[in-house]
């Protein structure tokens, strides 16, 4: 997988209309769930955008949000992996990946997350303990997780 990590002004066209694509594609078609996915956010001068790429398409996305944007930590949402590339350890090679983004430009911050409860065992296995009651959100259950220390 190429790793690619960008501002929002520093997307392309094309990097944009796929990242979008690709939340569409598995949040709202998939998960069935109808939610305002452009919230402002990705515009923020601070967040980052890291594109996963196999095969020249985007097929890996997670969002970094600098703290207190929606969180007073620092923050990833918006984790994605197109359906071809679950089971065989995208998944866990883009948070692993984010994780190191975090760590390098704010090494030893803490970084929360608002995890699909679902996903609760694969994040502790990057180090994320559970950090809020489950509450619904957008109609499917979460749950906040903290990671201490990058």
């Amino acid at each position: 997988m190429q790793w690619i990590t960008l501002s929002f002004s520093q997307l392309s066209t094309r990097q944009l209309y796929d990242l979008l694509r690709l939340r569409c594609e598995v949040f709202v078609v998939e998960q069935e769930c109808a939610y305002q996915d452009l919230d402002g956010h990705d515009l923020h001068r601070d967040t980052l955008h890291l594109l996963g790429y196999r095969d020249d398409k985007l097929t890996a996305y997670a969002r970094i949000l600098p703290k207190d944007l929606a969180y007073p930590q620092i923050a990833i949402g918006r984790v994605v992996t197109a359906s071809t590339e679950r089971g065989n350890g995208a998944g866990h090679e883009l948070v692993g990946q984010a994780l190191l983004e975090i760590k390098q430009r704010w090494p030893g911050d803490a970084v929360v997350m608002g995890a699909q409860s679902h996903l609760i065992d694969f994040y502790r296995q990057h180090g994320f303990d559970i950090s809020s009651d489950e509450y619904m959100e957008d109609g499917i259950p979460h749950t906040d997780m903290i990671k201490q220390h990058t």
